[in-house]
């Protein structure tokens, strides 16, 4: 469970950067975290908030944290883990009160970081060190270093996909239809499952904007009115697929009934062929795998079925991003934490994860990408705000699951309408929010 919450907190994040409600206590001294120049001038007892309520409910946050203090050994790392990370956070943030370090939480709008968090550098000093450092850009100033970043792509079974004669990965959607269709004629599992009742699994189809054009700056580009949905556009490509593979019948009978959980167990079993998810996930498949006596190399990784000048393109995306708190009475300690865990700590590797650290290798998950020289893209967020604040007063939640969900019992019939008024509503709402957003 920990993981999911992981993925939904980094992409809600990345695009929901608008939420007020945080009005802290006093004023931030805007006095920047610096990293100390000798270990031994670190000290202090640092409290880390965090999400991740499974690795410190096991012990292996600790075990970070041990091996922290072989180099930081006068600062010690408290750490407290948080069900309900957003909403618990949120208000925390009405005080001085929320950790040394912490997870940027989506309430805060990106423009509110310096009232909240201590600048770790500038843009200068750190965006060519570390991968989505624009996440946190504010006025040139970096605030927050992310934990690891993950890319996009579909989750297959690949002894179903070579039982189904299935050898190469589809170059279309079209092509990708068809491969799913061959897979429920010719074996027993189940072609596609879609995650319905979870919800948040479908939000992962959003990430998939930039890897259909092969452009950054995909995202950016959403923002005014642009109709989203239109013919040729990336979500029309996008969302398109996902209608085509249900009402082909290829995804799971009754979507109310889903189980997250239990898909782990499927998937690796080979009762489920293929899931849309980041590649966070690779290594919780992997693992179910291994539970189920299954072989985990079964479990592969493919990039979104298009293709441009002949390559397939992935859009890398942040998760949560670790900051300090501009009230923190210990802020070289928190800097030296979290100047450890992005580059020192192992933890993205483990977590078959893209490493904060541009000079980092790919992660072994990502393997088959890079042999298949996949390009590997950074999302721009230059314009996150814009799109984001145009997202939420269109009222559509590009990455919410409910949208979605509409467009899935579209699809198989349980909802009034076709898809290309399902589109044209769409639009016409996004277009309409773009002409009252920053008037």
């Amino acid at each position: 469970m920990g993981k999911k919450k992981s993925l939904t907190g980094a992409f809600l994040a990345a695009t929901i950067l608008t939420v007020a409600g945080c009005s802290g206590q006093g004023t931030a001294s805007g006095e920047a975290a610096e990293a100390p120049a000798d270990p031994a001038d670190a000290s202090g007892t640092i409290k880390v908030l965090t999400h991740r309520t499974d690795l410190v409910q096991n012990g292996t946050m600790d075990k970070y944290a041990a091996e922290f203090n072989k180099t930081y050994p006068k600062v010690k790392v408290k750490f407290e883990a948080l069900t309900d990370y957003e909403g618990e956070v949120k208000i925390r943030m009405n005080t001085e009160d929320y950790g040394d370090v912490l997870m940027i939480p989506a309430a805060v709008a990106k423009n509110d970081y310096p009232k909240f968090f201590a600048p770790l550098g500038s843009r200068e000093e750190l965006g060519g060190r570390y991968r989505f450092s624009d996440r946190t850009d504010v006025g040139g100033k970096i605030y927050g270093i992310t934990t690891f970043g993950t890319a996009n792509g579909f989750l297959y079974n690949k002894a179903v996909w070579k039982k189904a004669g299935i050898t190469a990965w589809p170059t279309t959607p079209q092509e990708f239809v068809g491969d799913l269709k061959a897979i429920g004629s010719k074996t027993d599992s189940v072609p596609y499952y879609t995650n319905f009742k979870d919800g948040w699994p479908l939000t992962a189809w959003s990430n998939n904007i930039g890897s259909v054009t092969c452009d950054a700056r995909a995202n950016d580009k959403l923002a005014g009115a642009v109709s989203p949905w239109r013919k040729g556009g990336e979500l029309h490509t996008i969302d398109s697929l996902l209608h085509d593979i249900v009402s082909s019948g290829l995804s799971e009978k009754d979507p109310g009934t889903t189980n997250w959980e239990a898909s782990k167990g499927m998937i690796a079993k080979g009762e489920i062929a293929t899931m849309q998810l980041g590649s966070w996930a690779i290594t919780q498949m992997r693992d179910a795998a291994r539970q189920a006596g299954t072989d985990p190399d079964d479990i592969g990784f493919m990039p979104f079925p298009a293709q441009k000048d002949g390559k397939y393109c992935v859009v890398l995306g942040s998760d949560y991003q670790q900051a300090v708190n501009a009230h923190s009475e210990h802020k070289a300690a928190a800097r030296a934490w979290i100047d450890w865990f992005a580059e020192k700590s192992g933890f993205a590797a483990k977590e078959g994860a893209v490493s904060a650290l541009k000079s980092a290798e790919m992660p072994s998950t990502l393997k088959d990408f890079v042999d298949n020289d996949v390009t590997f893209l950074e999302r721009s967020e230059a314009k996150t705000g814009e799109v984001n604040a145009i997202d939420n007063a269109a009222e559509i939640g590009l990455n919410k699951p409910d949208y979605r969900q509409k467009l899935v019992d579209t699809a198989r019939g349980a909802q009034k309408g076709d898809l290309e008024d399902f589109f044209s509503d769409l639009d016409k709402r996004w277009n309409e929010a773009a002409g009252t957003v920053g008037s």
